[in-house]
């Protein structure tokens, strides 16, 4: 039996919460001042504090500087919906959930389901650090430079709280990889990681993905969303700049409520996952554009993680170029290395895709090499190397509007690439699929078309 100590001022409410936190099987003590509560935690270290921020001897939030409680029990912040900032700054620091009053019970049971000890949190950032010292990888993430280095710093560090993180970088970066390291070292990780692109679905199939229904007006089948779907686990929504503005109001409302209502139902359902949020843009420019709404972008961005593009940790080209020939060859059915010559000529190149590119040149290096090392590079015409690569006056914009403009830098790229749409795509900095969706418009707006 797990043990759970109660901290807040009101002894009947304590009481109430002892006797929901014992139907889940834990052993609860309550107490109502910080000082009480420390000597409890003194005396006998809780697996589980929740606790009340507004206490009679100063703010809940300072039991969070206590190394003890820090090390031994996961504290659930338990607040008003008016006190919802305080304890999303909270997790910041430390806390893993927060629970809102009054405290629904059935949510307050999926938390205490994956209570963990901190410091066994910590033992798998530690795992994954002493596998980058002897691999180069952490988790799915590859290399050692000081860039990368801090990305692993900051996952470490937000992947032992429930906190919503907004992951930005260029295409090709890695973002989903990273959603998935967060995911792997939470609580949530026994539970499912589930991913959809915002940009790759329309804004009524995104909204039936995303809440599913019960009964459809048509007689469909009754069908699980994927908020459902990945209930307990991590729910990654990538390029979310690509949402409707009517999908952001109603995304807006589930991370305010907690809770969502399904298609053609009016039964509400608690939310139970974890946020990670991905976008290829800068959503504070589509936030000053319009394009996005200012709310939304707040309550996503709690936790923010940049991951870099390529071209500025090009001391990782090598370390990446082994992995990934790796990867290639146990698909291959062999292994083959690049010769280094042909790894220097890499090296020179911009990789306006990334990652994603660099293994898409070297699966192709692959397949048209016929010995075991690779001499001659398959170079996209996107990453040739600098040199080869001829520079274009720049055109005047102003007076157009931007989607003139952007019509423009679309179909200009697409010729650059010679109508190859999937680097197209990559050095537009968007998915395949929203490529096709502006191309399908641009088509729509020509007569005859």
């Amino acid at each position: 039996m797990g043990s759970a100590l109660i901290v807040d001022d009101d002894p009947d409410f304590c009481r109430m919460m002892a006797r929901l936190v014992a139907h889940h099987g834990f052993d609860a003590a309550t107490a109502q001042s910080l000082g009480s509560a420390r000597r409890q935690i003194a005396a006998r270290p809780p697996d589980v504090v929740l606790l009340d921020l507004e206490l009679p001897d100063g703010n809940g939030m300072s039991l969070l500087d206590d190394p003890a409680v820090r090390g031994r029990s996961e504290v659930i912040l338990m607040t008003g919906l008016a006190r919802l900032e305080t304890s999303i700054q909270a997790l910041r620091y430390g806390a893993a959930d927060y629970l809102l009053k009054p405290v629904d019970a059935s949510r307050l049971g999926c938390i205490l389901a994956r209570v963990t000890r901190p410091d066994l949190l910590q033992a798998k950032v530690a795992a994954l650090r002493d596998q980058l010292a002897r691999t180069g990888a952490f988790g799915a993430l590859v290399g050692r430079s000081g860039r990368m280095q801090l990305v692993y710093e900051l996952i470490g560090r937000v992947a032992q709280s429930s906190i919503p993180v907004l992951v930005s970088g260029e295409s090709g970066t890695g973002k989903e990889l990273a959603a998935r390291t967060i995911h792997g070292l939470s609580r949530r990780q026994p539970a499912p990681f589930v991913a959809v692109s915002c940009g790759g679905i329309g804004p009524d199939a995104l909204e039936s993905e995303l809440f599913g229904s019960e009964n459809s007006r048509a007689g469909d089948a009754e069908h699980a969303g994927l908020l459902e779907r990945a209930r307990g686990g991590t729910l990654f929504l990538d390029e979310i700049c690509d949402m409707s503005a009517a999908m952001q109001a109603r995304l807006l409302h589930v991370l305010e409520t907690g809770s969502y209502t399904p298609l053609f139902s009016a039964t509400r359902r608690v939310v139970d996952v974890r946020l990670i949020s991905a976008s290829n843009r800068d959503l504070q420019q589509a936030v000053a554009a319009g394009l996005f709404r200012q709310d939304l972008f707040y309550r996503l961005n709690v936790f923010p993680l940049q991951l870099p593009p390529l071209r500025e940790r090009m001391e990782d080209l090598p370390l990446l170029v082994t992995h990934l020939l790796r990867e290639i060859g146990r698909a291959e059915g062999g292994f083959k290395q690049l010769a280094p010559a042909a790894l220097q000529r890499l090296a020179r190149c911009h990789w306006s895709g990334n990652v994603r590119e660099l293994r898409n040149a070297l699966h192709q290096s692959y397949v048209m090499t016929p010995g075991d090392e690779i001499k001659h590079p398959w170079l996209p015409s996107d990453a040739r190397p600098a040199a080869a690569v001829r520079s274009h006056p720049a055109q005047p914009v102003a007076g157009r509007t931007l989607a003139q403009v952007e019509k423009e830098a679309v179909l200009a790229t697409l010729e650059q690439h010679g109508n190859h749409k999937e680097r197209t795509a990559a050095a537009l900095g968007i998915s395949i699929k929203t490529l096709y969706n502006r191309l399908k418009e641009y088509g729509a707006q020509e007569p005859g078309r």
